[in-house]
């Protein structure tokens, strides 16, 4: 039980450095949740309760860049509430092992996106504003993701709301933590309330989360990121093909 507990703690710790850093917690979190023998459904629920304190923690650490932003986040709460509570739903109406056959896909449309991240932000920042309804739908779209499942939704999201808003870098990505987190949180309620939860494993997986999340900016400043972002995204691949030989 101490191994188990230390293990998760740890994965969190590398989730959260991951995160903070590059946009991809679950590569780390998730697999480590089937390594102490959760199912994969009630591996993600687990995962998506204990990263809402991360998502938390990201929002309250971003406060700077979020003054004088909440009419925006006003105008988006919604959308993004019914982002995630879709995914949610989603998620729990999937039928036994669908989620298992699913989730290699994910895992390796995540770590794509990672991959071209550099070129995803500059093409948004140069693109021109809009905000129409493509952009609308886009942002349900990524909520619903994130609700579901979510690795590198911060990603999307992030190019959205640059492509969307006149706002800075710093300031969209502020927008992204505390938009994510919302549709994070709704979606670990709805899978607290309804869900398979294992909570014996949340505790931990918080813990090392958000240990991850506060060093990781420190990490980022010391580490070439460039490299740490293609590590973790070759990674990625890597458990995508795992997890698509263990579920064929």
């Amino acid at each position: 039980m101490t191994g188990t507990f230390l293990l998760l703690v740890a994965a969190g710790v590398a989730a959260g450095l991951c995160g903070s850093i590059a946009g991809l917690a679950s590569l780390f979190s998730y697999p480590a949740l089937l390594a102490v023998g959760l199912p994969p459904t009630t591996a993600n629920v687990t995962n998506t309760v204990a990263l809402a304190f991360s998502s938390i923690a990201s929002s309250a650490g971003s406060r700077p860049e979020l003054t004088g932003q909440g009419p925006t986040i006003r105008r988006f709460a919604l959308l993004v509430i019914l982002g995630g509570a879709a995914g949610a739903g989603l998620l729990l109406i999937t039928p036994p092992g669908g989620f298992e056959k699913v989730v290699p896909f994910l895992v390796a449309g995540a770590s794509v996106v990672l991959l071209l991240q550099p070129r995803i932000r500059r093409a948004a920042a140069e693109a021109p504003r809009r905000s129409g309804p493509l952009v609308v739908a886009a942002m349900f779209v990524v909520a619903l993701y994130g609700g579901y499942f979510g690795a590198a939704a911060g990603v999307l999201l992030l190019a959205l709301l640059l492509t969307a808003l006149p706002v800075s870098l710093l300031q969209a990505n502020g927008l992204k933590n505390v938009l994510l987190g919302m549709a994070n949180g709704v979606a670990a309620a709805g899978f607290a309330l309804f869900g398979p939860v294992q909570w014996s494993a949340v505790l931990p997986m918080a813990i090392g989360l958000l240990a991850g999340a506060w060093t990781g900016p420190a990490v980022a400043r010391r580490v070439p990121t460039t490299a740490l972002r293609i590590g973790i995204a070759l990674a990625g691949i890597g458990l995508a093909v795992k997890l698509g030989l263990d579920a064929f």
